[in-house]
């Protein structure tokens, strides 16, 4: 596999990994998705690997995937970069007092009345409605008045929304895991870059990537994509690191 070739030829290798869909599987409970001891294992021994930065690149916010990772010691973009952990310190990307909750909170509550099992999560600079738990048609149906009801005001606000995998996410538009990608780039050189994810949040970290001839990105699981490469799912990525780290 030319992936496996270019990794071991490379002199600085950058590997971002998605965690929630490309690590471990979704859980109705999010907080229920610990990253396993086999990972861990697999995740340490490419920390330890000379000439590697690594990085989880989430939507989670820092405090939920602090909580899941068991204690690894590994930079962390949460929130879809908004918030970076390098070296053990966090530390803001963005300068937002977020005057705009106020009015899409609401929105948002409405939209959990009317679709139960839904819930509201508030991170730093981002709101998320959940639907994993509810009746999918349910959800379906609500997520998409729920995008249609708010899209006016988040373009006022120079908002986005993200329609990610059973959540709807707004942010500030200049917030992305491609733009989270494009500042590490302008930063430091790699001949080797690995990205993989599996959520069309993750889209935005492909297509920064795309014209880099050193970048091998994969799409977990299905849906169009502009990845180079296309996973089934967690336990190919899992079979990935384990021939990386072998």
């Amino acid at each position: 596999m030319e992936l496996i070739k270019k990794y071991r030829e490379a002199t600085s290798r950058l590997i971002l990994l998605d965690y929630d869909g490309t690590l471990v599987n979704y859980f109705s409970e999010p907080g229920a998705a610990v990253l396993p001891e086999n990972l861990t294992r697999l995740l340490t021994d490419l920390l330890n690997t000379p000439n590697n930065e690594v990085y989880i690149i989430t939507g989670r916010s820092s405090i939920g995937i602090d909580r899941v990772l068991n204690s690894l010691q590994i930079n962390i973009i949460a929130e879809h970069g908004a918030v970076v952990r390098v070296n053990g310190l966090w530390k803001n990307k963005i300068s937002d007092p977020c005057l705009w909750k106020g009015s899409i909170m609401p929105v948002l509550n409405r939209a959990t009345l009317k679709c139960p099992g839904s819930f509201v999560e508030e991170k730093r600079f981002s709101l998320a409605w959940h639907y994993r738990n509810s009746d999918p048609a349910t959800g379906q149906e609500i997520s998409a008045e729920l995008i249609e009801s708010i899209s006016r005001e988040s373009q006022a606000a120079d908002l986005k929304i993200l329609n990610g995998n059973k959540v709807i996410e707004i942010l500030k538009a200049e917030v992305g895991k491609g733009s989270a990608v494009n500042d590490l780039l302008e930063h430091k050189d790699f001949d080797f870059i690995l990205s993989a994810g599996d959520d069309a949040t993750d889209e935005e970290m492909f297509e920064s990537l795309a014209d880099n001839k050193n970048a091998f990105t994969i799409k977990v699981g299905n849906g169009e994509t502009c990845a180079r490469y296309k996973f089934a799912d967690v336990f190919e990525v899992e079979r990935l690191l384990q021939k990386l780290t072998g």
